[in-house]
């Protein structure tokens, strides 16, 4: 059974990689897209199209798989999520781009990963493992790397680096109020309810997207709709998913990814060739992931079913266990041969067997520092 468990840890760990994966390159894509959409939307505007188009669709998985309204425990960490993350950080990240430039916006944004590991560590009590806290100040340098070498140095506005800012809190603030309630709903749940909560946040840009609506170009109109469908819908679902499976801190170090991913999408579809301070960045944050998400294996350890028999984490010798005498009944205990002597009375108290010892051996506390009973 222990050896199952194991396995079935592994398949998880793997699925929600592989999750984790596709989040990182639609939310790259989605940059790309903005990038065409933004300039004929206002930034509220653009964000109320996106969060409608997406709640459009997960509603609809969600009434076609009739998962219904999430528990009542979950609704706290879905509505957090939905105005701080789906609202805050879509407006500050829309409008905070139309004044500052792309490097810029993208090195004061990605501060957020670092507030998610170091509030989830202090929220949530996951810890401050050195491996993900290494990965993460790595991951950083490169994208401050990528972002310097597309920025205006010196000359970004102070509003728009605010704006990113807020972004970047709003970000990591949504994570940390989305983590718990995935524990009482699912991943499609917690995301379609919380993009219909961010909605309903944005609903002050209505008349601001239909006027931008009636004035903008056919492909900035797709553009929004992909941003909906495929950026938001399902990447926050993978990406809730993910979270679910593993630490908030982790998966905020994943999305390190996303600034490389950019660049190499920029490079493909739009000519834009990276020059060597953008490559070296990269390489920086695909190290930093590396190194945060080197904890997966150590640090998350499948819990045995009761009864069942402990594994030992990999490299660590399996240690044996004593099992506990048991008393021998009175008719199983051996007779004497020896002449002279009288059969054994089982009622006599003098041949009665002696008690198994409870007492701890000292050498199996030197001898099993995971405090087993040997």
């Amino acid at each position: 059974m222990a050896v199952r468990t194991a396995r079935a840890w592994r398949r998880d760990e793997g699925r929600a990689a592989l999750a984790a994966g596709v989040t990182v390159l639609l939310w790259a894509s989605a940059f790309v897209v903005i990038r065409d959409a933004a300039p004929h939307f206002a930034p509220g505007a653009l964000a109320l199209g996106r969060l409608l188009v997406g709640a459009a669709v997960l509603g609809t998985f969600v009434a076609v798989r009739g998962e219904g309204l999430p528990p009542r425990a979950a609704w706290p960490g879905i509505v957090g999520s939905g105005v701080l993350w789906f609202g805050v950080y879509f407006v500050a990240l829309n409008w905070g781009e139309q004044r500052v430039d792309a490097g810029t916006a993208s090195l004061v944004v990605n501060i957020g990963p670092i507030l998610i590991a170091l509030l989830s560590g202090w929220l949530l009590r996951e810890g401050f493992p050195r491996r993900l806290l290494a990965g993460v100040a790595l991951a950083f340098v490169g994208t401050a790397l990528v972002g310097l070498a597309g920025s205006d140095a010196g000359r970004a506005p102070l509003v728009g680096v605010l704006l990113c800012l807020l972004a970047a809190v709003g970000c990591a603030t949504g994570v940390l109020a989305q983590k718990p309630a995935l524990g009482h709903a699912s991943a499609l749940q917690v995301t379609a309810f919380g993009c219909a909560v961010g909605a309903v946040a944005c609903l002050p840009f209505a008349g601001a997207l239909l006027q931008d609506l009636a004035a903008a170009p056919t492909r900035a109109v797709l553009g929004m709709v992909y941003l909906g469908v495929f950026p938001t819908a399902l990447a926050f679902t993978t990406w809730a998913y993910a979270l679910a499976r593993t630490t908030a801190g982790r998966m905020g170090a994943t999305t390190y990814l996303v600034p490389v991913v950019v660049v190499l999408m920029s490079w493909l579809f739009l000519g834009e060739v990276p020059g060597p301070a953008a490559l070296a960045g990269g390489a920086l944050c695909l190290a930093g992931v590396a190194v945060s998400r080197r904890t997966a294996r150590t640090e998350r350890t499948p819990t045995p079913a009761p009864g069942a028999e402990r594994t030992p984490a990999p490299g660590v010798e399996p240690i044996p266990t004593r099992r506990a005498a048991t008393p021998v009944s009175p008719a199983e205990r051996p007779v004497p041969s020896a002449e002279g002597e009288s059969a054994t009375d089982p009622h006599d108290p003098r041949h009665s067997a002696p008690a198994p010892a409870t007492a701890t051996d000292p050498r199996d506390e030197e001898e099993n520092p995971h405090g087993l009973r040997r």
